[in-house]
Parts: structure tokens; sequence; C-alpha cells
């Protein structure tokens, strides 16, 4: 089974809520090491945490990331963005693209970029943080990016399994961040989600489904597209 016991991690977006419970609860479950990135680094107070500059958008940086990271077993692509509007049809084309950079190209060029690496390392996992706006289009241009890296992880994990290499995707609803702070409703707690993936990795798991929402709505894809948006059924009077 996969584990982190041991293991040499680079967090992507590690700064935030999220990433920063990614890079302890890896060094709780044994990893020697963790590459936390972000645009700007801040500080740890461990010395098994290496902070590292990386834009995901930008090639030159993941290259450099790959340079200085070269002993990487799992990478967990946590980082991503919302854009200011939910619409597709009112945001604008540059925050549109903007949005496919940061949660759709930058993590699947990551994964290319850090294959050579992986692949040559037995037991090595990728972990791609989706969302259930992967199957829930509540989120304009964010969920259509999410969908897209959803797929992406599902062709990944078929290309990097002869390689020895568990491809891990996760689905959740709103997690209490300053990304979700706008949201009403129910929240998962960092930590909770974090545990819920680390564990799902460790039993050698290939997706997440985080919570109660999320499980419901893939069970409902299954169904006609009225039934997930139930709105529908009035527009066609």
């Amino acid at each position: 089974m996969p584990s982190l016991d041991g293991a040499v991690v680079l967090v992507t977006g590690a700064n935030g809520g999220i990433g920063t419970h990614f890079v302890h609860d890896a060094l709780a479950r044994g990893a020697a090491k963790v590459y936390a990135t972000a645009r700007s680094p801040r500080a740890w107070d461990d010395e098994r945490i290496v902070p590292l500059t990386l834009d995901v958008t930008d090639r030159a940086s993941i290259d450099a990331a790959v340079a200085a990271a070269a002993d990487v077993t799992v990478l967990v692509n946590n980082a991503g963005a919302t854009p200011p509007s939910a619409s597709l049809l009112d945001v604008t084309e540059a925050d549109i693209r903007a949005n496919m950079e940061t949660n759709f190209f930058g993590p699947v060029l990551l994964a290319r970029a850090f294959a050579p690496i992986l692949a040559a390392k037995q037991g090595s996992i990728l972990i791609d943080v989706h969302s259930v706006a992967s199957w829930y289009a509540f989120g304009g241009a964010y969920s259509a990016s999410k969908a897209a890296l959803w797929s992406a992880t599902n062709s990944l994990r078929i290309e990097f399994a002869p390689m020895g290499v568990h491809v891990t995707g996760v689905h959740m609803g709103y997690v209490d961040t300053e990304m979700a702070a706008h949201a009403d409703g129910p929240k998962m707690l960092p930590t909770q989600l974090v545990t819920t993936v680390y564990d799902a990795v460790e039993a050698g798991e290939y997706e997440v489904l985080a919570d109660e929402l999320t499980q419901g709505v893939k069970a409902a894809l299954s169904g006609p597209v009225e039934a997930l948006y139930p709105d529908l059924r009035g527009t066609n009077a």
C-alpha cells in the first residue's frame, strides 16, 4: 500500500488552510521532508519543512521546483483559485483563462514535470485536489476547471499505474478556509479533510468523496440532468 512513512512530500498552496494541514499531517505520518510551496513561501518552525517558491502558472517556476526537489515521492496538487464571478457569462475572458491556468494547467504540468522523478521511486503518490464542483456546476469557470482536472487525473492515473505511481483524486464540498468564507452551510474542517485524504491514500484508494454532499452529487450523475439541476424543470414550460 502507498505510505507517507519516510516519504518526501511536495505540497502546492502550502500557505493556505488545507495546504498547512497537508504539510503537518504528512510529517505526523512519518514523512521525512515536506517542500511547502507557494508563490511567496512563509517561514516554518520545523527543519523538516523546506519552503520553496512555486507559481504553478509559470513554466520556469515549475522547472525550478523540479530541480530543487528532485527527491520528491509524493506530489500534492492542492493549490487552487476561484474567479471573481461564478457566472461564465459575466466573468471576463482573462479571468476564465487565469482560473484554468491555476486549477487545470498548473497541476497537470506539475504532474508531467515530476513524472520521471515519481516513476523512479517505488511507491510514489500523486494527489490531485478537485471539488464537488467537478460534478456540480455551481461555480462557472471554477467548476469547469475542476471538471477538467478530474478528467486529467483519471488519465494520469491510467498512465502512471504501470510506473507504480498511485494517483488519488479528492472531491469535497465547502471547507472552512478563507476561500470559502463567503459560503453558507456546513463546512468541513481542513484537518478533517486532510485526515480523510491521507487515510484513503494509505488504504490504496483512488478517489476520495469526503462528505455526504459529494457522495450524493456523484451518485446523481447517473440520473437525468434535471434531477441534479431541478430548476431546469421550470424553464421548459
